[in-house]
């Protein structure tokens, strides 16, 4: 047997020819377009905005939809090859490509009408607007159903009071898709364009992760927006939920191509490594790392690729995409600490992308939904008993 990479267990094997090719596509545009100045956007802490434009034009934003809006109708097993290879470059591109397409682009072509379809969806399927998900508050991350965040009605308007926080994309995004209370208690999403009065988005600075990505806040200080932009269809909590399904599963993609990369840097250096006379590959204590390393890449894989094929069959649970999502970006930041220790004191250099990918690693491991709350949902799954408030 010959094995080349990290396709140990042959998965391009249950892969589509369109699948790989898309999957192979992206592998070189992020070779070409990212990783060369990835490293300095990361230092610089600022995100290469030139590239949005370029991801719609490759058609990597909101592939999953209908062409008609701007999609191209690919699989969400394509989409999730994408986010792998995106994040393989770096989590902050990976977390662009989720926000605009799972968390902008799907609710207003699932929840909006069609005249807010028709106005949005072609151009942030080419990059040329971009989105953001407002749904976390200062005080409420894990527990969304809290929010303070208000919609009041006023004629045929609605009046916006509320901060939004951790927001990917809120200091440039020309449409805001809020999430808020009506005067009912009811949660809907709200559309809100840039320059709007009352709106202000804000950019979060001084972070050390997600370095070359935007970060910001969304402060709403009666912010008045009429009425048709309001998300028709999109009613109560599950509609940002089921927007949330949809990212996190892209994340348990996006994060083993984090893994993947800090896999075959460790072990491309330990194979170069010479220490007391002979590579450190063939010291025992690391090729165990190394074999764990990949063991769990591929059972990560493994688990992707059938929560992708149930999802294109419309028979996919929101609890296994819970379970792909903490899985696997636990196994990454362990992988990416693994690799970092291989590689000793270069490690923590740009030199290398480990140590980018372990601060990035962080960051997912905590947003859209921590592990611990992942454990809760899968326990109360096959318990039938919450553990938690509902």
């Amino acid at each position: 047997m010959s094995f080349q990479g990290v396709d140990f267990l042959q998965i391009d094997r249950m892969l589509s020819e369109e699948e790989r090719m898309i999957r192979d596509e992206t592998r070189t545009f992020v070779e070409r377009e990212i990783l060369p100045t990835i490293e300095g956007h990361f230092e610089a802490h600022t995100f290469p905005d030139a590239l949005s434009k370029v991801l719609g034009e490759q058609g990597y934003l909101g592939s999953f939809l209908p062409e008609e809006y701007g999609g191209s109708g690919a699989s969400y097993v394509a989409y999730g090859l994408v986010c792998q290879e995106l994040e393989r470059g770096d989590s902050g591109v990976r977390s662009f490509c989720s926000v605009q397409s799972s968390l902008v682009m799907l609710p207003i072509w699932k929840f909006g009408s069609e005249e807010q379809r028709r106005r949005w969806l072609p151009d942030m399927a080419k990059g040329r607007a971009i989105g953001c998900f407002g749904l976390t508050e200062p005080d409420f991350g894990s527990n969304p159903n809290g929010m303070l965040t208000r919609a009041r009605r006023d004629g045929d308007h609605y009046v916006l009071n509320g901060t939004k926080r951790w927001i990917t994309n809120a200091d440039i995004a020309d449409v805001s898709l809020v999430w808020a209370k009506d005067d009912q208690g009811q949660i809907g999403g709200f559309l809100i364009d840039r320059g709007t009065a009352g709106l202000e988005q804000v950019e979060i600075k001084r972070k050390y992760s997600l370095r070359a990505s935007h970060t910001g806040e969304l402060i709403m200080e009666d912010c008045r927006i009429p009425v048709a932009n309001r998300l028709p269809n999109a009613v109560g909590l599950k509609a940002a939920l089921q927007c949330l399904d949809s990212a996190r599963y892209g994340i348990s993609w996006g994060a083993l191509g984090a893994a993947m990369a800090c896999y075959e840097t460790a072990l491309s250096y330990a194979k170069e490594r010479v220490q007391f006379s002979r590579p450190i590959a063939g010291y025992q204590m690391v090729q165990e790392k190394l074999v764990w390393m990949l063991t769990e890449i591929s059972k990560g894989q493994l688990l992707s690729l059938h929560i992708g094929r149930l999802r294109d069959m419309a028979a996919s649970h929101h609890t296994h995409v819970s379970m792909a999502k903490m899985n696997n970006v636990r196994i990454a930041i362990e992988i990416a600490r693994t690799a970092r220790e291989l590689l000793g004191a270069s490690g923590i250099t740009a030199e290398y992308p480990i140590m980018r990918h372990v601060m990035n690693l962080e960051s997912v491991l905590t947003y859209e939904g921590t592990e611990n709350i992942h454990k809760l949902i899968l326990g109360k799954e096959i318990t039938g008993l919450a553990a938690f408030d509902n």
